[in-house]
């Protein structure tokens, strides 16, 4: 068993950032998944949602986790800090811009009825920027997990460019052409332009 088969691939973000996008990136690429088939894609994430209903509950129970040993995971950034400390993760982390999160998330509930009208939900703003200081500090204090920064805009703008560098990350083990085709320009449908979302 190499070092590799023991560890556990992590796509993390933000709600809305774009990890779906990425973990399909990953299973074009020739790396197996740990998904369920719970959650169906929709009109927000046409290409589905690459999760798994243990992860939700990886706060208060983590003995799933050895089963993603050698696979990619999807995990939002909340829960990172509760991964349990005896693996190796290598974490992709989804950066994209902090507006176009909340909106894209105030689209997407208001899609499922869960919002009647479009706002911005400024206190959610503020949670989320929590959320990125809390997952810096983080993996500044761990020692058993890698970590890489993919920009949401950057892959779908640069896609080679991005796969490549996800690639050299996990030491090349994935196909890179087939990781590009997963990239659809016209599913970044909410963007921050000139500071004024769309």
């Amino acid at each position: 068993m190499t070092q590799d088969d023991e560890t556990i691939f992590v796509v993390s973000g933000l709600p809305r950032s774009g990890t779906s996008m990425i973990m399909q990136m990953l299973a074009n690429g020739g790396l197996e998944t740990f998904t369920d088939s719970v959650r169906k894609a929709d009109e927000s994430n046409p290409k589905g949602y690459y999760e798994h209903e243990a992860v939700k509950r990886l706060a208060r129970d983590n003995s799933w986790v050895h089963l993603a040993k050698g696979k990619s995971v999807k995990i939002i950034s909340h829960l990172l800090p509760f991964l349990p400390m005896n693996y190796k993760y290598k974490i992709i982390f989804v950066l994209r811009d902090i507006d176009e999160v909340v909106m894209s998330q105030q689209k997407m509930l208001v899609s499922l009825g869960k919002s009647k009208e479009m706002v911005y939900p400024v206190g959610l703003k503020e949670t989320y920027q929590q959320d990125l200081r809390a997952v810096h500090k983080w993996i500044s204090e761990t020692h058993n997990a890698e970590m890489i920064f993919v920009n949401f805009a950057d892959t779908i703008t640069t896609p080679l460019k991005q796969a490549q560098k996800i690639n050299l990350f996990l030491k090349n083990r994935l196909e890179i052409r087939q990781m590009v085709t997963s990239v659809r320009e016209e599913l970044y449908r909410t963007k921050n332009e000139n500071n004024v979302i769309t």
